[in-house]
């Protein structure tokens, strides 16, 4: 839930049940850390110290970030481009930035596509940038463009590279093995959600200028691919969780 939420849970009178929270942000911030939460679910040990921070006392669980479950079963790489149109020897970036669309994603798109590989471009609830990216595609060939849509995992499962602001995107694309080159666009617990990801390897960082954005993505393309996340997967998930809840009492 978001911090609003919990902190108004903790709020009501005579609350005769047990509140979580769930926080996939690797610095939560004060509000999400409330006297009354029972289990606080983290993905990572920074958050975890970010937690008790607050509260030294505070019953924290560190857990495998959690996917669709598309993500657990992507398509093949093959099998997911010849469903998109792109060359199997083609170069191949999916370009993405939330549901928000932060950035300027629609000239990022077109010069990066410009410069040689296919870029598959999503616009997530940002209308205005959808009609952007689709105008440039009719004058790109090699830019693929998309509103809001539930096709990521195979969009990412085509991809070699995913360029994208810092958030839930970066667990999802290391879950399929791809590198990540992160756009510097979130201020605040968003630049600590990027510098955990660069941690983490395998990711690069740039500014949202789109030639800087193109010469990053290039370079990325020439390195090595990275293994899929060990614990990306669904019993991974259920055990972490199951053992979060036995803590409790609710095993």
């Amino acid at each position: 839930m978001f911090a609003t939420a919990s902190s108004a849970v903790n709020r009501l009178p005579g609350r005769e049940f047990r509140h979580f929270v769930f926080c996939t942000d690797v610095t939560p911030h004060r509000l999400w850390v409330q006297e009354g939460t029972d289990l606080f679910l983290v993905t990572s040990e920074v958050a975890a110290c970010a937690v008790r921070r607050y509260r030294p006392d505070a019953d924290v669980a560190v857990l495998p970030a959690p996917l669709r479950q598309p993500f657990y079963r992507p398509p093949g790489r093959a099998e997911a481009r010849a469903d998109l149109g792109v060359p199997a020897d083609a170069g191949c970036v999916l370009l993405m930035s939330g549901s928000w669309g932060l950035g300027p994603i629609a000239r990022t798109a077109a010069s990066l596509a410009a410069a040689g590989p296919h870029v598959l471009a999503v616009a997530g609830r940002n209308r205005e940038l959808e009609l952007r990216l689709r105008a440039a595609a009719r004058r790109e060939p090699r830019l693929h463009a998309f509103g809001y849509t539930d096709r990521i995992p195979a969009l990412m499962a085509a991809a070699d590279l995913v360029v994208t602001s810092s958030g839930d995107t970066c667990s999802e694309a290391r879950a399929l093995g791809r590198r990540l080159l992160l756009l510097d666009v979130v201020q605040g617990h968003g630049r600590d959600n990027l510098q955990h990801e660069l941690e983490l390897g395998h990711a690069d960082v740039a500014t949202a200028r789109p030639a800087e954005v193109v010469r990053n993505a290039l370079a990325a393309l020439g390195r090595p691919e990275p293994d899929p996340s060990p614990g990306a997967t669904p019993d991974a998930w259920s055990k972490g969780f199951g053992a979060a809840l036995e803590r409790v009492g609710l095993g």
